[in-house]
């Protein structure tokens, strides 16, 4: 179903309503800090987010129930943060501090808004039902060029693929291989069958996405077994309850590394771009770009495309190119 446009009075009235619930809320930040320690400012990082309530992650991994000043900026799950802490384990987050990487998506007013900070791998999941959509991977991939971030193929429910079945796909997707994205199968119903992506997982901080169906949930539980405990304190912690499995939340892996799970992102789909980022999100193009006969090459029938001529040369996939074209139609007229 199509979202619904909000009228521009419309707008206005949730942005008025959105106002006064951040003064109200300052207020609170504001009356808090009066019994606040000054002197021991303290950095922590962001572990879930619920509306202004925050846990925040500080020395000794303990967790606490914070509030945060409005002026700082908008945290989010993985940021780092400066927070006073108060009696009763609780505090006020005072700043925000730089991040590395940002995950966004898009909110009602048409901006970006992010949902997950500091990531350092995406894990695009693959099963062999819904067929594997390759468009859709490119995509993904695309997305973690723009964020800066390392990207991974995972194969999941391998134990349902045949013989024949995985030779085939290997045949239409080995490229992302040669390409520098890892391709690893994985299976929860094996002994050691997600041994492959738990060693892509360690000292990292990942999020997974896929299309619905491929069994994301499943995998975050079998990543994860003590989840049911990483959730227990944290509600403790925030006072959320039921709310914190529907909060983007930060987890510790127990084998060394950190899994984002968060709700806003398991259909997760690329953003707005603009050409040459477009260009830029394809890695193996980037040995070609600049070397086409034209300047405003669009890479689609140009004689003395370079593009072109290592597809023909078999340097680069031609459902990649085919792709990008795809994409490239769909970008705004600047």
């Amino acid at each position: 179903m199509a979202r619904r446009r909000l009228s521009d009075r419309q707008k206005q009235r949730i942005e008025a309503i959105q106002q006064r619930r951040r003064q109200r809320l300052e207020e609170r930040a504001q009356q808090a800090l009066t019994t606040a320690d000054a002197d021991s400012p303290r950095e922590g990082v962001v572990i879930t987010r619920h509306g202004q309530t925050l846990v925040i992650r500080g020395d000794e991994r303990s967790l606490h129930h914070c509030l945060c000043r409005q002026n700082i900026g908008h945290p989010v799950c993985g940021d780092r943060v400066v927070w006073q802490p108060m009696p009763s384990n609780q505090g006020v987050v005072t700043a925000l501090l730089e991040r590395t990487t940002s995950l966004a998506r898009p909110v009602y007013s048409g901006e970006h808004r992010a949902l997950a900070a500091n990531l350092s791998q995406l894990v695009v999941v693959l099963a062999p039902a819904p067929e594997p959509n390759s468009y859709l991977l490119d995509q993904h991939l695309i997305a973690a060029e723009g964020m800066g971030v390392s990207a991974l193929i995972a194969v999941n429910k391998k134990d349902l693929f045949s013989g024949e079945e995985s030779a085939a796909f290997e045949q239409a997707f080995g490229h992302y291989r040669d390409i520098g994205y890892p391709i690893v199968w994985v299976s929860a119903k094996y002994e050691h069958g997600l041994d492959p992506l738990i060693g892509q997982l360690r000292d990292k901080t990942s999020i997974l996405v896929g299309q619905s169906g491929v069994g994301k949930s499943s995998l975050i539980k079998a990543l994860l077994p003590d989840i049911k405990i990483q959730i227990g304190r944290l509600s403790d912690a925030s006072g959320l309850g039921k709310h914190t499995t529907s909060a983007t939340t930060l987890y510790d892996l127990p084998q060394g590394g950190q899994l984002i799970d968060s709700p806003g992102v398991r259909s997760f789909r690329l953003g707005q771009l603009d050409r040459p980022q477009l260009e830029q999100g394809f890695r193996e193009f980037r040995p070609y770009l600049g070397h086409c006969r034209f300047a405003d090459c669009s890479h689609d029938q140009e004689p003395g495309c370079a593009l072109i001529e290592a597809v023909g040369n078999g340097l680069i996939a031609p459902q990649r190119l085919i792709h990008f074209r795809h994409l490239a139609a769909g970008l705004p007229d600047l």
